[in-house]
C-alpha cells in the first residue's frame, strides 16, 4: 500500500509543481492574474491531498501511525482556519506587513525541520552523511535569516517600530563576518557536528536576519518584502531536501528564483545595487538630508480642484499607500469615469514600488475596476508628464520626490521617480505637510506649480466628484 500510495503520490507533486509554474506565468500580467491565483489554490490542494495519503499509508498498522495522522490533520485544518480567518479581515493596506509575516512562518519551519534533521538519526554514514549535515546547517541558517528578517520587516512596515535604519558601527563588517563565521562553523560542523555548533548558528543565524532588514530604511521595504519571499523559497527548498520531499524543493525553487529576480528587476528600476539589498545596507549611502520645510506651499479645496480638472484635456494620476490607507480607490475609479465621460484623457502612473509591496497599487485599482490598459508602469508614462495638464497626487510620497533626481544628498537620491513636477499643475492629496514613509522632506509641495488638497483622500475624492457634477 505504502508503494501505490508513493507512487500516487509522486505523480501528484508533478500535477502540483506544474500548477505552480502556471499560477507563477498567470501572476505576470493582469490579465491572466486571477487564473494563476486560481492555479496556485488547485496545485496546493493536491498537494496537501496527496501528502495526507502518504502520511495516512505510512501510518497504516504502526503503532503510532493513528497519533502521527491526527496531529497532521489538525495541524492542517489549524492552519486553514487561521488563513481563511485572517484573509477575510486583513484590509489591501495590511498586506504588506501579511505577507511578511507568512514569510516569518516558513523561516521557522525550515528552523525547526533542520533541528529535526541533526537529531533523527537517519542511519548514514560517510559522504551521506556529510551531505546531510551541511544540508541541516545551511538550511537552519537560512531559515533563521528568514525568520528574523521577517519579523523586523512586519514590525516596520505596521509602524510597531521605525522605518529609520539602525545604522550600528561598522555594520558591514559585521555582515561580512556573521558570513564568515557560518561558512566556518559549516565545515565544522560537517567534520564534527557537535549540538553546541548548531545551537551557535541558529543564534547567529537569527542576529543576522534582524540586523539586515534592521538597517534598511523604510522606503526601501517593497524591495525588501520581495528578498524575503526569496529567501523564504530558498528555505522551503532546503527543508525539501533533508525531508525528501521534491514537491517542497521545486516549490521552494520557484519561489526562491522568482523572489530574486523580481528584486533584481525592482532594484534596477530604483537605481540601487542588487547586492547590496543582500548585503543590508540598501538605501542608506547618501547622507540624511534636513527635514526642515523648504518655502511657502499652496492650499487648493475640493471646488477649485474640481473647476482645474473639468477644464483639463489630460490627466494622470499617480496614487502612493496614502490612497490604501484611506480606502479611496473605488472613489478614484468614479472620478475616472466621470473625467473620461467628459473627453479627459486619464491615466495612471504607477512606481515599481507604490504603496509597500510589490503591485500593491496596481491589486486596488483592479479591486476597484479600473480598466488595466491605463493603468501604466513609471517607464511609460514618465516622458508624457510634461505635456499632462493637471496630476493627481493621492497618497504619494518618496515616489514623486524630486530630491531624489536634484538632491545629491537625500537619502533616495538616484531612485528613478515620476517626474510629476514637469506637468502644468499637480494637486497633492495628503493629511498634513509630514514627509513620506521614507522620512525624507519632499520638495514638490513647494513647487509653484503643486498645491496641497489638505485632508481624507476618500472624502476629498468625493467632495470633486460632488463639485464636477454641478460644473
Amino acid at each position: 500500500m505504502t508503494g501505490v500510495a508513493g507512487a500516487v503520490a509522486g505523480a501528484a507533486y508533478i500535477v502540483a509543481a506544474l500548477l505552480f509554474i502556471l499560477s507563477l506565468a498567470g501572476l505576470s500580467k493582469h490579465e491572466t492574474s486571477r487564473r494563476g491565483v486560481a492555479y496556485g489554490i488547485i496545485g496546493m490542494t493536491i498537494a496537501l491531498v496527496a501528502t495526507v495519503i502518504l502520511v495516512a499509508a505510512g501510518a497504516w498498522g504502526q503503532p503510532s501511525g493513528a497519533l502521527g495522522l491526527t496531529l497532521l490533520v489538525v495541524a492542517v485544518l489549524t492552519g486553514a482556519a487561521i488563513g481563511l480567518w485572517r484573509a477575510r479581515i486583513v484590509q489591501m493596506t495590511g498586506m504588506p506587513e501579511l505577507i511578511a509575516l507568512l514569510h516569518s512562518f516558513v523561516g521557522l519551519a525550515a528552523v525547526l525541520v533542520g533541528w529535526n534533521g541533526a537529531l533523527y538519526d537517519t542511519g548514514l554514514e560517510g559522504a551521506l552523511a556529510d551531505i546531510h549535515h551541511a544540508e541541516v546547517f545551511i538550511g537552519v541558517f537560512i531559515g533563521g535569516v528568514t525568520f528574523t528578517g521577517s519579523i523586523v520587516a512586519f514590525l516596520k512596515l505596521s509602524a510597531r517600530i521605525s522605518s529609520k535604519p539602525l545604522m550600528l558601527p561598522g555594520k558591514n563588517a559585521l555582515n561580512i563576518g556573521a558570513l564568515i563565521a557560518f561558512l566556518a562553523l559549516t565545515v565544522w560542523y560537517v567534520i564534527t557536528p557537535e549540538l553546541w555548533l548548531l545551537v551557535a548558528v541558529t543564534a547567529l543565524a537569527l542576529a543576522l536576519g534582524w540586523h539586515l532588514v534592521a538597517s534598511i530604511g523604510g522606503g526601501d521595504m517593497p524591495v525588501v518584502v520581495s528578498m524575503l519571499n526569496s529567501y523564504s523559497g530558498w528555505a522551503a527548498a532546503a527543508a525539501g531536501f533533508l525531508l525528501n520531499n521534491d514537491l517542497l524543493i521545486v516549490t521552494g525553487a520557484l519561489v526562491g528564483s522568482s523572489g530574486a529576480y523580481l528584486s533584481y528587476i525592482m532594484c534596477k528600476a530604483m537605481n540601487r545595487s542588487f547586492l547590496s539589498v543582500i548585503a543590508g545596507g540598501f538605501g542608506i549611502e547618501a547622507p540624511r538630508a534636513g527635514d526642515e520645510e523648504q518655502g511657502e506651499h499652496r492650499e487648493i479645496d475640493a471646488e477649485a480642484a474640481a473647476d482645474l480638472l473639468a477644464g483639463a484635456s489630460s490627466v494622470v494620476i499617480t496614487p502612493g499607500y496614502g490612497m490604501a490607507v484611506a480606502q479611496a480607490q473605488h472613489g478614484v475609479a468614479d472620478l475616472v469615469q466621470k473625467l473620461r465621460e467628459r473627453g479627459a484623457d486619464v491615466r495612471f502612473g504607477i512606481h515599481p514600488v507604490a504603496g509597500r509591496l510589490p503591485g500593491h497599487m496596481n491589486v486596488l485599482l483592479a479591486e476597484a475596476k479600473v480598466p488595466y490598459d491605463i493603468v501604466l508602469e513609471m517607464d511609460e508614462i514618465n516622458d508624457d508628464l510634461s505635456s499632462v495638464d493637471v496630476v493627481l497626487v493621492i497618497g504619494a510620497n518618496d515616489t514623486v520626490n524630486p530630491a531624489a533626481a536634484e538632491d545629491p544628498t537625500s537619502p533616495i537620491a538616484g531612485m528613478p521617480v515620476l517626474r510629476v513636477w514637469e506637468a502644468d499643475n499637480v494637486i497633492v492629496f495628503k493629511r498634513s505637510m509630514a514627509s513620506g514613509y521614507a522620512g525624507v522632506q519632499n520638495p514638490l509641495f513647494y513647487r509653484e506649480n503643486a498645491q496641497m488638497l489638505f485632508g481624507d483622500a476618500k472624502e476629498k475624492v468625493d467632495e470633486i466628484l460632488f463639485q464636477l457634477s454641478r460644473v
